[in-house]
C-alpha cells in the first residue's frame, strides 16, 4: 500500500478505502444532511420572512431547531431555496453582415490638462470585429446621429442590424422586444436601410462584441498619451481604431480587416446621398445682435435684431439662415462653453469702436510749432485719455508765455528722460529764463525822492499797525 501510495502521489488511507470498497469507480459526495427534516418547514419560513434569513435563523431557534446562519444559507444553496439556477453564458453567432452594435460608456480623460467626463461611443461589426469609437462631451439624439453617420462612412458600409441597450436616447418607451424607437431615429435607420433592436433588460452578453472594448480603450488608448482639446483626442482615437482593426486577434485566428474583406459583400452599401446630420432650431437675435445657442452666443449682423431665425447646428459649424437665405456660418463651440463668438464682419463701427474726436485750434497750433511739441501731445492724450484739452491748454499757455526755443528745448529734454509732468516742464523753462528774462532795473535815490514829491506825499515809515481801510 505504502508503494502503491507513493506511486500514484495519494494518501495511504485512500489507498486502503479504495481496497476496502473494492472497486475502482469514484463514489458520489454524500453526505448527511441533520435538517433534511426540517426542508418544508425552512422553504415556508424562508417565504413568510421574504428572503431574510437572519429572521428565519431566529424563528427555526424558537421552534427548537438549532441551526446557525451560514449552515442555513449552505442548506439553500444546496436545495435551491431562494437561489436563482446559474445558467451557462451563450455563444452568439453571427453571419457576415447580420448585426453591429452599438453602445456607450462613460469615460473621464484628462482633456487640456483638465480631467473631465465624457461620452465614448463605440460601434462593432459583430462577424468582424471592426471598431470605431469616438468622445463626446454630451450625448443626445444629435451626436448619436452624427456618430453614426461618420461610423458608417469609415466602414464605407453597414450592417442590416444595429442591437442596442435600452438607452432612452434612441428609445421613446418599452425595452426589449417591445422597444419602441423614436421617430427620428426611426426615420434615420429608414435612410439608411437598416434597423434598431434592443436587447432584454440585464442581458449584457447579447452586446458583448460592443461592451469589452470600452475596457480594452480605458487601459490601452488613454494610458500615455496627452489631448490638448478634444478633437485632438477623436483624431488619435481614430488613428488607434485603425490600428486595433489592423491587429492580429487570437479569438478570430486573422485580422478584422482580413475578415471586413469576406464580410464587406454581405454589408449594406451607403446611399448614394449621405445628408448632413444636423439640429434645427429658431432663435430670436437678441439686441446685442446675437443668437443663443447651448449657452453660448454667435453673431449676425444688426439689421437682424430682434429677428427670429433658423439655426442649424452641424458637427463642426453652427449656420444661421433668414427663410432660405444664409445670414453667418460660425464655427461650433462645445455645449455649455459659455462664450461669444463675433465674426470681423459683424463688428459694426458705430458699437464697436467711437470715431477719433476732432483736434482742438489750440492742439493744431502747438502741433505746428516743432516736431517734440506733436510728440508731447501724443503722450498727453495717451496719458489723459480722449482730446486731453486741460493738459493741452495748459501747454498752450506755456507757448504764449514762454519763448518757442526755450520751450522747445525744455521738452526735447523732459522726452529725453521719458517725462511729461507739464509743471516740471514749466520750472525747467523757468530755470533756463532766469537771469536773461523779465530783470527790472533798479531806481536810484534821486528817482525815488523826484516820485515823492511829485505825488505830494511824504514818506511813511511802516507800521505794525493796521491801515483803517486795511480789510484785514
Amino acid at each position: 500500500m505504502r508503494s502503491i501510495a507513493r506511486a500514484l502521489n495519494i494518501s495511504k488511507n485512500s489507498v486502503k478505502r479504495v481496497l476496502r470498497d473494492g472497486h475502482s469507480q469514484v463514489p458520489a459526495l454524500q453526505r448527511d444532511d441533520p435538517f433534511a427534516g426540517h426542508l418544508d418547514r425552512i422553504g415556508q419560513l424562508y417565504h413568510e420572512c421574504e428572503g431574510n434569513r437572519i429572521r428565519v435563523v431566529e424563528k427555526l431557534r424558537d421552534e427548537g431547531v438549532d441551526i446557525g446562519y451560514s449552515t442555513l444559507t449552505r442548506f439553500c444553496r444546496r436545495y435551491g431555496i431562494g437561489v436563482r439556477p446559474k445558467r451557462p453564458a451563450g455563444i452568439y453567432h453571427f453571419e457576415p453582415g447580420e448585426e453591429m452594435q452599438h453602445d456607450t460608456s462613460p469615460h473621464t480623460v484628462a482633456v487640456g490638462g483638465r480631467r473631465r467626463p465624457l461620452q465614448c461611443a463605440s460601434v462593432v461589426l459583430c462577424f468582424s470585429r471592426m471598431i470605431f469609437a469616438q468622445d463626446y462631451p454630451r450625448w443626445s439624439r444629435f451626436e448619436c446621429r452624427v456618430f453614426l453617420t461618420e461610423a458608417f462612412l469609415f466602414f464605407e458600409a453597414l450592417a442590416h442590424r444595429a442591437m442596442i441597450d435600452n438607452s432612452s436616447v434612441i428609445l421613446v418607451g418599452g425595452s426589449g422586444a417591445n422597444a419602441v424607437i423614436s421617430p427620428e431615429m426611426e426615420a434615420f435607420a429608414r435612410h439608411f436601410g437598416f434597423r434598431f433592436a434592443a436587447h432584454e433588460l440585464g442581458d449584457a452578453n447579447r452586446s458583448a462584441r460592443v461592451e469589452r472594448p470600452f475596457h480594452y480603450i480605458e487601459h490601452n488608448f488613454y494610458p500615455g498619451r496627452s489631448f490638448a482639446s478634444l478633437k485632438d483626442l477623436n483624431a488619435q482615437l481614430l488613428q488607434w481604431c485603425r490600428e486595433v482593426n489592423d491587429r492580429p486577434k487570437r479569438a478570430l485566428g486573422a485580422r478584422p480587416s482580413e475578415r471586413f474583406a469576406i464580410e464587406k459583400p454581405a454589408l449594406l452599401p451607403l446611399p448614394a446621398y449621405v445628408p448632413p446630420v444636423y439640429q434645427l432650431y429658431i432663435r430670436r437675435v437678441d439686441i446685442s445682435g446675437y443668437v443663443h445657442l447651448y449657452t453660448n452666443r454667435y453673431s449676425v449682423p444688426a439689421q437682424w435684431l430682434g429677428r427670429h431665425l433658423e439655426v442649424r447646428e452641424t458637427r463642426d459649424q453652427v449656420r444661421i439662415f433668414e427663410g432660405p437665405r444664409l445670414v453667418a456660418v460660425h464655427e461650433r463651440q462645445e455645449p455649455g462653453a459659455n462664450l461669444r463668438i463675433t465674426l470681423p464682419e459683424h463688428r459694426e463701427p458705430w458699437r464697436w469702436k467711437r470715431a477719433p474726436l476732432p483736434p482742438t485750434p489750440e492742439e493744431k497750433w502747438l502741433r505746428s510749432m516743432a516736431p517734440e511739441v506733436s510728440d508731447l501731445i501724443e503722450a498727453l492724450r495717451k496719458r489723459h485719455g480722449g482730446r486731453a484739452v486741460r493738459a493741452i491748454r495748459h501747454l498752450h499757455r506755456m507757448a504764449l508765455d514762454y519763448p518757442t526755443d526755450v520751450l522747445t528745448q525744455a521738452v526735447a529734454d523732459a522726452q529725453r528722460y521719458g517725462m511729461i509732468d507739464l509743471n516740471r516742464i514749466e520750472a525747467m523753462i523757468l530755470r533756463r529764463l532766469a537771469g536773461d528774462f523779465f530783470r527790472l532795473p533798479v531806481p536810484t535815490m534821486e528817482e525815488e525822492e523826484h516820485d515823492d514829491r511829485g505825488t505830494g506825499t511824504a514818506a511813511e515809515e511802516p507800521t505794525d499797525e493796521p491801515h483803517a481801510s486795511d480789510p484785514g
